[in-house]
């Protein structure tokens, strides 16, 4: 007798996190709660994302799954490092990160999914590459003028002594 074939939501959850390149040709989803997720503050992420760090959200492989535009991607193989970045052919959206040392586990970028994914970002890795110019949450005020615009104000300079000190 031959054995039924597997079905392919046995996996699923109950509850998924739908998550899409910015132009929605590649969509996907992960069954929740995510593995872990985490901020990235090296440089490799911060190139390959564009910002101060990246953050990711992990997932097995066995909770993924696409939804559309798989053949949309297009893969950056790093050799020297193992690494599989995937981005959206169409628009550019950085889609999946992936680790030949973690072969079960697809990294997403968190900014991709509209909802929650079980999982907030509590961890920060590679805090010794990170920019000298990311913002560490110095007071920030409105910008005249420019609704919705916040700023850090300049740190006032130490003031050098003036005649009136002296007198």
């Amino acid at each position: 007798m031959r054995k039924p074939a597997p079905d392919p939501d046995a996996k699923r959850s109950n509850v998924q996190a739908e998550g899409r390149c910015a132009c929605g040709a590649v969509r996907f989803e992960i069954a929740v709660p995510a593995v872990w997720a985490w901020h990235d503050h090296g440089e490799a992420s911060r190139r390959a994302m564009g910002g101060a760090y990246a953050t990711w959200v992990g997932s097995w492989k066995s909770r993924f799954r696409w939804l559309a535009g798989e053949e949309h991607l297009t893969r950056y193989e790093d050799p020297e490092t193992g690494t599989t970045r995937s981005f959206c052919g169409r628009c550019g959206t950085p889609v999946l990160y992936e680790r030949a040392r973690s072969p079960k586990m697809v990294n997403i970028p968190r900014g991709l999914f509209r909802g929650r994914t079980g999982r907030e970002p509590r961890y920060h890795l590679n805090l010794g590459e990170q920019a000298d110019w990311t913002w560490l949450g110095e007071p920030l005020g409105p910008l005249k003028g420019y609704p919705g615009v916040m700023w850090t104000r300049p740190k006032r300079k130490p003031r050098g002594p003036s005649v009136d000190d002296f007198l």
